[in-house]
């Protein structure tokens, strides 16, 4: 089975940029007082050239400080910032969703196409989001898992405006730094899409599966990240990728070594990059510190 929350939540800042499906319950209240998060940090150096790598939960509930210490002065340092992606504004997003993500005209409904076995699992979670049973019939299998894996967060109190891609987005545009993506929305939605019709319908299906595990699993994740332990994160968020070579090498592989090429090039130029990306993408043994290694480049654990 593929332990396909992970892949979601790694990917989560294009399923934020969803058309809202539902009307959204009410936010959990603010913890009473903030927990300190330490979370993991790289840094690779060369001559006159510094880049710092953050790993990311996508997702916060309020009260965690983690913008701070180690973190808060490299960002500090930076000239530049990198996420995974720039999220364009919410109509461009939707627009991108429906050209990619609705199946084609004739194709037969998405509750028909999964197992019989696996149908009666996939109408109650959709319709535990308080939506109609067919509401996600017309999407593509990669869309309704990530809908489903990212819907029901907000209702276990997390929420994208405590989570590091807003806060580092709006702290760079108050500093006046230059903000871009190591994708687009397009490659970014393009990477699922380019998933074959089995890999997807599996993708689904695991996710269907999963969902009640969902509050612990997650929980688990966001302490991980916190306690700074991405040999943990990587087995809650990746190992279980493996059963499914294809999403693997997709969703996670294939990116991971595009973005240490990324790095290796722009060590060539001076200045101090900060790059953010899902903290699943810096752990484990296809890390993007695993493949600077092998291109010759050193990251180095920043403790604190």
């Amino acid at each position: 089975m593929i332990r396909t929350f992970g892949a979601a939540l790694s990917a989560i800042a294009l399923c934020l940029g969803l058309p809202a499906c539902a009307e959204q319950p009410a936010k959990a209240p603010a913890a009473a007082a903030p927990n300190d998060a330490d979370p993991a940090l790289w840094v690779v150096k060369h001559k006159d050239t510094t880049v710092y790598l953050f790993g990311t939960i996508h997702v916060l509930k309020p009260g965690l400080t983690w913008f701070d210490e180690a973190v808060k002065t490299a960002f500090d340092r930076s000239d530049e910032v990198k996420l995974e992606i720039v999220m364009p504004d919410p109509a461009t997003m939707q627009g991108l969703v429906q050209a990619t993500g609705v199946a084609a005209p004739g194709t037969p409904p998405l509750t028909q196409r999964l197992p019989a076995a696996k149908r009666a699992a996939f109408t109650r979670a959709v319709t535990d989001l308080g939506l109609p049973a067919d509401a996600l019939d017309r999407y593509k299998p990669w869309l309704a898992a990530t809908q489903l894996s990212v819907a029901p967060l907000s209702k276990l109190g997390y929420d994208s405006t405590n989570g590091p891609e807003e806060v580092i987005t709006a702290a760079a545009k108050q500093a006046h730094k230059p903000l871009t993506g190591l994708e687009t929305p397009e490659q970014q939605l393009g990477f699922f899409g380019s998933l074959s019709d089995a890999a997807q319908l599996q993708f689904l299906e695991s996710t269907v599966d999963e969902l009640p595990s969902l509050p612990k699993q997650m929980a688990a994740m966001v302490d991980e990240w916190a306690r700074g332990d991405p040999d943990a994160l990587a087995r809650e968020m990746n190992d279980e990728l493996k059963s499914s070579p294809e999403v693997a090498k997709v969703l996670l592989t294939d990116r991971n070594a595009r973005w240490a090429t990324w790095i290796k090039q722009r060590m060539a130029r001076p200045g101090t990059v900060f790059i953010a990306v899902g903290a699943g993408h810096l752990a484990g043994p296809d890390s993007v510190q695993a493949y600077l290694a092998k291109m010759g480049v050193k990251a180095e654990r920043v403790r604190y």
